[in-house]
């Protein structure tokens, strides 16, 4: 009994000295607020230059709330640990960050720090946003100071004790904030530099396509082997050159750029309005981006590309295609017209179909592709109210047997269940 408590008092002990050593570092001053600055006083070519800085940042795409005002904040992010709500960045005094000088705007850039001197929720992409350069930075600052200022105040977060305490985020950047932009490598061209700078810092891509640890921090020795945001699979960046079906440069460029690729598929979920910000930037920062991702190309593994012929539940499959033809087959069956129309992919070299888990293309059949306007064939209706759990797993379980020669995924119907109650807890 006494070894117990001594281990006990121990660990009372480490208890005391991290949670001591977490306040001493998360205690920084705050940053004197300035006079929102005129629009006038930032360039136009500045300006134009940050409107490429904030697209290739995705910020936007966390900064808008579905119906919000551009750049407002309020949307929620879904976390294992809880709800986060996205904060105002437009030139708004009190709701936003119009008092914030460039220096209060870097510090939260660099080091996640608030100009009121909180910690901000590592959501907040800083650990990449630190390799940016101080011209992007200050370009940034100016394309943002320059919208219209919006009157927007984010809900607070919901998260679970001991995670709302701010603190623990100071202790947990000693863990995974490693400042500064990473070392050049002299074999390696300007594209590939380029590149780089834009998938581990700018893009922050990493942050959704490397899964995390117990306490949410990127697990370093597994990066870019692929992760999941709001209840969609981000697939592995390592092994595009080598999946089921492979990737090609050029495809990727053209994927990234226009969100539809005739090879692969259409981008859909999270991944979506990324591509859209991507679509504004110069082509040039995009094929950098795939340059330095095909650097970085793994070989299969023996389980990825193990093939054979499909058994699954015959059962399953009938009525799958019953469904499919009732369903899908007007856009998706091989006679088709929407198949002769604007390059629309196949389901025989969809990457949703041939990935490792049904995961997205369940969601793709429960969320669809939003209408797009001008883009009307990147279209593709939701089926979460006209189908049920089993009628979407039998179409999952068809469309592997039938559009892959890859074993068929298994408890189908239970992950669709799984992920519309994720879905509900949003």
């Amino acid at each position: 009994m006494k070894l117990r408590y001594r281990w006990l008092a121990m660990l009372a002990i480490a208890a005391v000295v991290v949670a001591g050593i977490a306040l001493y570092l998360m205690w920084e001053k705050a940053l004197a607020p300035v006079k929102p600055p005129p629009p006038s006083s930032f360039g136009g070519q500045l300006t134009l230059r940050g409107a490429r800085v904030v697209a290739l940042g995705d910020c936007a795409v966390c900064h808008t709330a579905r119906d919000g005002k551009p750049y407002a904040g309020g949307l929620a992010l879904s976390t294992p640990f809880g709800t986060l709500y996205t904060t105002n960045i437009t030139p708004d005094p009190e709701t936003g960050i119009g008092t914030w000088s460039l220096e209060a705007f870097t510090r939260a850039m660099r080091r996640g720090i608030s100009r009121d001197g909180h910690q901000l929720y590592p959501a907040f992409p800083y650990i990449h946003y630190t390799r940016m350069s101080d011209a992007d930075i200050a370009a940034a600052y100016a394309y943002l100071m320059r919208r219209d200022p919006v009157v927007a105040k984010a809900p607070p977060n919901d998260l679970i004790f001991p995670l709302n305490f701010r603190p623990l985020v100071a202790f947990w950047n000693v863990l995974f904030l490693r400042t500064g932009p990473e070392a050049p490598e002299s074999s390696r061209s300007a594209q590939w530099h380029r590149g780089r700078e834009l998938v581990n810092g700018l893009g922050h891509c990493a942050a959704c396509h490397t899964p995390l640890n117990l306490i949410g921090g990127e697990q370093w020795g597994k990066a870019f082997e692929g992760g999941v945001i709001d209840g969609w699979e981000a697939p592995p960046l390592t092994r595009l050159a080598h999946g089921p079906v492979p990737w090609t440069e050029a495809q990727l460029v053209a994927y990234l750029r226009t969100g539809i690729s005739s090879a692969h598929g259409a981008a859909a979920g999270p991944m979506l309005p990324v591509t859209q910000e991507l679509a504004t930037v110069p082509p040039a920062d995009v094929e950098a981006m795939a340059a330095y991702l095909f650097s970085l190309q793994q070989p299969a593994s023996a389980d990825s590309v193990k093939s054979g012929v499909p058994v699954a539940d015959p059962a399953a499959i009938r009525r799958g295609s019953v469904l499919f033809a009732g369903a899908c087959a007007s856009c998706h069956g091989g006679k088709a017209p929407m198949q002769s129309i604007g390059d629309r992919p196949a389901l025989a070299t969809s990457s949703a179909i041939h990935a490792a888990t049904p995961r997205n293309a369940i969601q793709m059949m429960l969320e669809g592709v939003p209408w797009q306007g001008e883009q009307a064939l990147h279209y593709m209706p939701a089926f979460d109210a006209a189908l049920d759990d089993a009628q979407i797993g039998d179409l999952a379980l068809y469309l592997r047997a039938t559009y892959s020669r890859l074993p068929p995924w298994d408890g189908v119907t239970q992950a669709v269940t799984d992920i519309r109650k994720g879905d509900a807890a949003k």
